[in-house]
């Protein structure tokens, strides 16, 4: 195993700043609500400790709390409880985390520069395009080579639930597997308009009132229905072509019947009812297509009816956004463009579990959906490719606990995406933070920034910008690995094809490009895929822990990435499933190390986490450059035999900075100590992989990330003022590191020295990791926008104390190859 399971103890404070922050603007928040319900409530995420959930449960009641759901296997509850009564919650000794239930932004997969293109499109993907191509990059993991070698481990046998905004069930590339079965085998809706988020933002829910056939009135006018009591409530959709933008539904929940007025007729007696889709495969279209035009007029849509909330519900489910579609054609499209150009699991089928909308994504909904997937519906790996970042985001709140639970329990493995927060340190998102969770990394390679952008890079394999960074605030390890996050994939087929501007081709409807750790996500849970199908196909069982040890072992480190930009490295299938094939075992460890970090109180042992992280000022904790720190690492075997076990140790992606001993040897449960030296040369984040490898087992034990941050600029006495100067070449990124000192009442940021047409960026980053910029726009130089960002001079009031990260990157589209700046920093001292 390598690294382990998050902790299950509690921190002091089980709710967090960002929960209380959550709480309190719910509580002042004018919600414009159905008249049947009430807005005096949130609705809490618990993790509670092992096999208390029904305990918990029955306390929670005895205050009047509503408990709408409860899983004891996973120690998860979901309840709306008042806003007075939250404490109470809190309060409870068996509940060991909470997270408040919030709407989680979609990732903007847009490319974020556009503008003039740095060399010669290419032409755009068809119906001739190959399967190993650049456009849907699955070769660069070494699944198109893993597939030809294996032609029956495609993924075929293996079923991926896809937790997102749905699936356009009428895809073409989404319609069979490569031995012709049905490719979406279940489509199923997570929202739940008990949840407060989804009762307010979903629009996809149809909330209904009693009427009686054969005639009522309703919303202004006479409807038609067959005999006998109903309930009748209306969903406001746009289609084009239609005048009318209401289609009324009548459901009866004692049958589960649900009608829709297709025609718009007012008359529901000439519809057929449709049955929910994992059962009856019915599928309802909104308007008329015309068969004359490349584009579908006629948007596809699946029912699901909650005949026990409002007194009978019905959800209308279809991806009205394409993130989802876009998602599940790359894990596992099949003939993209009618041809040759697949996902990278084209055999496998899909599970579409839809927790997301235009508007984002509930919390609740991603955890109730990722139970589902994994208990319910009979899935063996699962993507989700949404997530958050939260200050603390040490992988101890309530979701993240509970994933790992989840694969434990369910043997079910899920990836997630790291998030499109970088280029700053501590920037990995929830729940990706989950330590049995994988998280994935953006990389791009020159032949796809050729394919899908039409410009020219500096290089074979890099890593995007906005790729959110490690380590967790507990200096835990993630990102785990990359994979490729720009792909060219399905989108519904009511949308217009989505090529880059710039590329220099179009692309037919139900087609675009899209990139973020989104697509990254999918290349990875579809590589996983084929890899469960190889094993499969031989009659092999691999466990999550295997398969996360075989991705981690055998992953290709970057000598041009740091460790806490790559984690592991890029996926490498071929070489994984060499490890997987021949039962790989390897001991389990459990590392403490030490934390300073501005939040290093808050952890669940304060100080203290699952990898050493050093981001402390250096008059606090931290390091200066030249200056050598010795660190002790804690390590535990708790699994093999009693005998002691020899281990080999050993740095990967370290720049001179870390020296460790060769050699180590661990007894049965007993706690043993590991010295570490630190002694940065300069300024900057110096970041390794700790390999602590059993000769006696197959693939590597455990890893550990060692990050340490050296500030560029320390302000002290009268010396308030820094500057330095560089360059970042064309779709690159760096930063630079200031100390902010405590009592600093301003901070001010300023760039100069930028050639004529170059487009460079700084994004500050605080010391809890997530962006302290407060402007809008995108802010490169020399990139008109509409915005209040101001590219040469920002100032930031009242700053955290502590390493701030100033992360530049040159845009893709700027016609500099190797773009130079001066940055000069500036502060305010308090009085």
């Amino acid at each position: 195993m390598l690294p382990g399971t998050a902790s299950a103890e509690p921190r002091a404070d089980k709710i967090g700043d960002h929960g209380r922050a959550l709480l309190e603007k719910y509580e002042k928040q004018p919600w414009i609500l159905p008249k049947s319900t009430k807005s005096d409530f949130a609705t809490l995420i618990l993790a509670t400790n092992d096999g208390r959930a029904d305990e918990v449960r029955s306390e929670l009641e005895s205050f009047g709390a509503e408990v709408t759901t409860v899983e004891e296997e996973i120690g998860y509850l979901k309840v709306n409880v008042g806003f007075d009564d939250v404490d109470k919650v809190e309060a409870i000794d068996d509940v060991v985390a909470i997270d408040v239930d919030e709407l989680l932004p979609l990732p903007d997969p847009a490319p974020a520069d556009k503008g003039a293109d740095t060399g010669a499109a290419t032409d755009g993907p068809s119906a001739e395009t190959p399967d190993d191509n650049p456009y849907m990059p699955t070769n660069e993991t070494g699944a198109v080579d893993f597939r030809k070698k294996n032609p029956e481990a495609d993924g075929r046998g293996v079923t991926i639930g896809v937790l997102d905004t749905g699936v356009d069930v009428e895809h073409p590339a989404l319609q069979k597997t490569t031995t012709g079965e049905d490719k979406i085998v279940d489509w199923v809706n997570a929202t739940d308009p008990t949840n407060l988020i989804d009762l307010i933002y979903d629009p996809t829910f149809v909330l209904t009132a009693g009427v009686t056939g054969p005639t009522f009135e309703g919303r202004g006018r006479t409807w038609t229905a067959p005999e006998g009591a109903w309930r009748f409530g209306q969903f406001d959709f746009t289609v084009a072509g239609s005048d009318d933008d209401a289609w009324g539904v009548l459901y009866r929940p004692a049958e589960g019947t649900v009608l829709v007025d297709l025609d718009q007729n007012g008359d529901f007696t000439d519809e057929d009812a449709i049955g929910e889709f994992g059962d009856t495969r019915d599928v309802g279209k909104f308007g008329t297509d015309d068969p004359d035009t490349p584009i579908n007029e006629a948007p596809a849509f699946v029912v699901s009816a909650l005949p026990d909330v409002y007194n009978g519900t019905v959800h209308i489910g279809l991806d009205t956004h394409g993130h989802g579609t876009h998602v599940a054609g790359i894990a596992a499209g099949n003939g993209l463009f009618g041809g040759k150009m697949n996902g990278a699991a084209p055999g496998a089928e899909i599970v579409s579990m839809r927790a997301c909308h235009n508007r984002g994504c509930s919390s609740a909904a991603l955890t109730d959906g990722m139970v589902r997937l994994a208990t319910d519906l009979d899935v063996d790996v699962i993507n989700m490719s949404i997530g958050g970042l939260p200050a603390l985001n040490d992988g101890q709140n309530a979701r993240a606990l509970l994933y790992n639970r989840l694969i434990a329990e369910t043997g079910v493995q899920m990836f997630i995406s790291a998030g499109n927060s970088g280029a700053g340190i501590n920037t990995v998102g929830d729940p990706s933070v989950a330590g049995d969770v994988m998280s994935v990394g953006a990389t791009v390679s020159g032949a796809t920034w050729k394919a899908n952008y039409g410009r020219d890079v500096d290089y074979d394999r890099g890593l995007f910008s906005f790729s959110s960074r490690g380590p967790r605030e507990d200096g835990g390890f993630k990102p785990d690995i990359t994979a490729p996050g720009a792909a060219i994939s399905a989108i519904p087929t009511d949308k217009k094809g989505a090529p880059v501007p710039g590329a220099g081709y179009d692309l037919p409807p139900g087609y675009g490009m899209k990139n973020g750790t989104s697509m990254s996500s999918p290349q990875a849970t579809g590589g996983a895929a084929l890899l469960l199908s190889a094993a499969a196909q031989k009659g092999q069982t691999v466990t999550p822990v295997q398969l996360r040890t075989a991705l981690r072992t055998s992953a290709d480190f970057s000598d041009d990435l740091t460790a806490l930009e790559q984690g592991h490295g890029q996926m490498n299938v071929g070489a994984a499933w060499k490890l997987l094939r021949k039962d790989l075992a390897t001991d389990e460890l459990t590392v403490t190390a030490p934390v300073c970090t501005e939040q290093s109180d808050k952890l669940v042992e304060p100080g203290f986490g699952r990898g050493l992280y050093n981001r402390c000022l250096p008059g606090a904790g931290g390091q200066k450059a030249g200056a050598s720190k010795d660190y002790e690492l804690t390590i535990t075997r708790d699994t093999g035999g009693d005998a002691v076990q020899p281990y080999r140790v050993k740095l990967v992606g370290d720049d001179g900075t870390f020296s460790v001993p060769r050699h180590l040897k661990l007894g049965k449960a007993e706690e043993t100590s590991l010295g570490i030296t630190a002694t940065p040369a300069e300024a900057g984040a110096h970041s390794a992989v700790l390999q602590l490898d059993n000769p006696r087992t197959r693939g590597v034990d455990h890893t550990v990330m060692l990050t340490v941050i050296v500030p560029d600029a320390e302000f002290t006495g009268e010396n308030t003022s820094w500057s330095g100067s560089g360059e970042v070449s064309r779709a690159e990124a760096g930063s630079r590191y200031v100390a902010i000192p405590p009592g600093t009442t301003s901070f001010t940021v300023e760039m100069s020295g930028v050639a004529e047409s170059s487009r460079l960026r700084w994004t500050a980053f605080t010391p809890f990791g997530p962006s302290g910029e407060s402007a809008t726009g995108h802010c490169y130089t020399n990139i008109p926008e509409a915005g209040t960002c101001n590219a040469l001079k920002r100032t930031y009031s009242n700053p955290i104390p502590g390493i701030w990260d100033l992360s530049l990157d040159a845009a893709s589209s700027s016609p500099v190859a190797d773009n130079p700046y001066e940055l000069g920093a500036s502060i305010t001292p308090a009085d």
